[in-house]
């Protein structure tokens, strides 16, 4: 008797899935893809409706044997995952496997639990072919821009560097926001606050606006300290708030970053896992909607824990009108599991995505909002006390968020007040906000740039690829002035504070600079925000069957290509961004900050002179836009000269492209925390001294002809500086003889230099 094949992308998924079908399913893995473009080459059909020409990858050949065996013989049911993705996976299947994709069954679940997959399985389909259309659409598209985009970036900015649609867009918005943050000026103002009293009540208030400036707010408070002061009004309100929808991808990666401080990676690898192991939803969709069924579980469940009045039933319509990706919102898919096996980062990752879902069926919190304001008699300014009281905490029970309770005096208007303590705090307004990876996902999607399975893979490529840096700021220290009311006279004192200090947030590196400028003035459309997000809407129509896949493609490519030809006749000096600094007050040479091979330097000196320029690196922390003519000049006084080693060798001080460093000999040393323009001879010997040390644990045995033994990452191994060969785990390392070792590394393969195979299309 056959049985029925069913077919998942992940031995996880599977494992999962077998343990609710019985003795007449076979369920298997394809482990992913099984299809696709080969890495090296177009292998694309520009000439024939740009076909692509896919290949079973190496490392899937044995599945796709053993596939094809147990299809041979059993019906086969193709269950990947419900989105784009998942269907060209299923259809990529059928092309491996010599099935008709028209008559193999087809089934989508969103959540793998034993009714959805029993329900799936009485409701097959086949496979969507215009779903699996707009998939092409992407992958031959991001491959159209990549391959021929990609080696102009490498002849023209950098080798190395790649480009694609999302991904570039994604740099250009924090290559923007840093400009942003230089560029901005921060204005001045004062904020004002008292303290009054009323019999042995006390109220703090803050004044309903800020003051200019220094003598402003010096003349202020000099009048108000003499005025008199009574409640005008007193204002009380109720105020309700209302929990969030449940969660979409976008919102999860989010708010795992703000509460969880996962990244957005890390929260879709934990997600995915959920998944598999049927705990969660699927977690790649942009919808909002909850299945009646999980409404009215987690309604009963509310009901049951916290009373009646802790529940009000919901339906968040979804914002995204083209929301394709599936069609309901990340839910627990067991209510009443409050807690799941696994790490503390997968128990975490859960509990938020239950509270969401929880929260979003139960009633809204009320609070109760109170206002009183205070006149001044002399000025026409008025203080503002405010209060907060909650009634009942609704969903705020389960999601959090409750604060103390700020309550005010009982007051009646005309109530005269003491005033017990008057001061103003300078402050300045505050620069536009660097990206975090979750606010970063927040506007991609707010602007319609890519969708849920894109996001993490982009903000990954993009930090991979050396654009972006993920890091923490350190603060500056600020003089704030305070004033305060002594005694019945004004006194101004200083204080420091930290500004500009944060977290994990992407910071553009130089090169991310010159990339954008060069695609953004040659490539318009590439990194234009309502270009990519048309594209999207484009992807969407093909989903849906209103367009066909490769006409769209051929309109894109008849207005692209023209463009990578052009670009071709650039030359490297237009696109290297220099700006002139100055000119050496020494010779009246002129000093430029530019763009060279491995990042921003200095330049003193002319190209076309018959004297060839004179180059230095980028002073720390500058760049081409800021540096200043002296700074760049200070640059050419290095390498500099320390002192010399316990040996007599000389060591050098100097700035290469991994940052500052010492050099005796033929040994270098990174100096980072230290000024190769200040750094001590006492300072540099002792780095040094640690940099032997460090080597000759490395280092097990030298041999003649500059051979060596050495400790690796990996293990141990011989080297001559070119060639590298690998020593068995058996054999003892400093056991090797000369021949030996010559004869271990004339077998040894030799180092493929990496080179990007660069073909024009016709």
């Amino acid at each position: 008797m056959p049985k029925s094949l069913v077919i998942v992308e992940s031995p996880a998924k599977a494992r999962t899935i077998e343990r609710f079908l019985g003795k007449d399913y076979i369920v298997k893995s394809s482990l992913g893809h099984i299809r696709d473009l080969p890495k090296k080459g177009l292998n694309i059909d520009i000439e024939h409706d740009f076909l692509p020409k896919y290949e079973v990858s190496s490392d899937k050949r044995d599945v796709v044997r053993d596939l094809k065996k147990l299809a041979k013989d059993n019906d086969v049911l193709l269950a990947s995952d419900e989105d784009r993705e998942g269907e060209a996976i299923a259809w990529h299947l059928t092309q491996a496997l010599s099935l008709d994709p028209k008559n193999t069954k087809r089934i989508v679940f969103h959540e793998i639990t034993k009714p959805a997959i029993e329900e799936a399985i009485k409701h097959p389909r086949t496979v969507d072919l215009h779903l699996v259309d707009a998939q092409q659409a992407r992958r031959v598209l991001d491959r159209l821009v990549g391959y021929e985009l990609s080696p102009l970036l490498w002849k023209k900015v950098r080798t190395g560097l790649s480009a694609g649609r999302v991904q570039s867009v994604a740099v250009r918005l924090i290559v923007e926001r840093e400009r942003e943050i230089r560029s901005f000026n921060p204005e001045e103002s004062f904020k004002v606050t008292a303290v009054f009293s009323h019999g042995s009540d006390s109220l703090p208030a803050t004044l309903n606006s800020t003051l200019s400036d220094i003598d402003t707010t010096s003349n202020w408070l000099e009048r108000t300290a003499q005025a008199k002061f009574s409640v005008s009004s007193i204002n009380t309100k109720p105020s309700r708030r209302n929990p969030g929808a449940p969660f979409t991808t976008s919102t999860l990666q989010q708010e795992a970053s703000r509460r969880l401080g996962f990244s957005v990676r890390q929260t879709m690898t934990i997600a995915q896992r959920l998944y598999e192991a049927g705990e969660i939803t699927y977690m790649r969709t942009d919808s909002t909607q909850l299945s009646k069924l999980a409404i009215s579980d987690i309604g009963d469940f509310i009901k049951k824990e916290y009373g009646d009045k802790y529940h009000k039933s919901r339906q968040f319509q979804t914002k995204n009108a083209s929301a394709q990706e599936a069609h309901e919102a990340i839910r627990p898919t067991d209510v009443t599991k409050t807690i799941v096996n696994g790490d503390n980062a997968t128990k975490k990752l859960y509990e938020l995505i239950w509270k969401r879902a929880v929260a979003s069926q139960m009633s809204e919190a009320q609070t109760e909002r109170n206002e009183i304001n205070i006149s001044i008699s002399n000025q026409d300014e008025m203080f503002v006390g405010k209060g907060e009281i909650l009634i009942f905490d609704g969903f705020m029970r389960v999601w959090g968020g409750t604060k103390d309770d700020i309550i005010l005096p009982k007051l009646n208007n005309g109530d005269n007040l003491n005033l017990n303590d008057l001061s103003a705090r300078q402050q300045f307004s505050r620069s536009p906000a660097r990206y975090s990876e979750a606010s970063l996902v927040r506007k991609l999607e707010e602007l319609g740039i890519g969708r849920p399975s894109t996001y993490a893979p982009t903000i990954s490529t993009i930090q991979s690829r050396e654009y972006v840096e993920k890091t923490d700021l350190e603060g500056e220290e600020r003089n704030i002035k305070l004033l305060t009311l002594e005694n019945g006279s004004i006194v101004t004192k200083e204080e420091q504070e930290s500004v500009g200090a944060d977290r994990a947030k992407l910071v553009p590196t130089p090169i991310a600079e010159v990339t954008t400028d060069f695609l953004t003035k040659y490539f318009p459309s590439i990194v234009d925000f309502d270009f990519t997000a048309r594209v999207e809407e484009d992807f969407d129509e093909i989903a849906l069957g209103k367009r066909q896949w490769n006409r769209m493609i051929s309109d894109f490519y008849k207005d692209f290509h023209p463009l990578i030809e052009k670009t071709e006749e650039v030359s490297r000096h237009e696109v290297s961004q220099a700006r002139l600094v100055g000119n050496d007050p020494k010779n009246g040479k002129p000093i430029y900050a530019r763009f060279g091979r491995y990042g921003p330097m200095i330049q003193r000196g002319e190209t076309a002179d018959e004297e060839k320029p004179e180059f230095a690196p980028m002073p720390q922390g500058k760049s081409i836009d800021n540096v200043t003519l002296e700074e760049a000049l200070e640059m050419f006084k290095l390498p500099r000269l320390v002192g010399k080693t316990l040996n007599g060798e000389e060591i050098f001080a100097n700035i290469g492209r991994f940052g500052p460093y010492i050099k005796a000999g033929s040994i270098s040393v990174s100096i980072k925390g230290h000024d190769p323009h200040q750094i001590s001879e006492v300072q540099a010997r002792e780095l040094y001294e640690e940099k032997l040390k460090t080597e000759a644990k490395k280092n097990i045995k030298e041999l003649d002809k500059g051979i060596k033994i050495l400790n690796g990452p990996y293990g141990p191994y011989i080297t001559d500086g070119k060639k590298n060969a690998r020593i068995d785990k058996e054999k003892d390392p400093s056991s090797i003889t000369q021949e030996e070792a010559e004869e271990m590394l004339a077998k040894a393969p030799t180092k493929r230099k990496r080179r990007y195979a660069s073909k024009k299309s016709k």
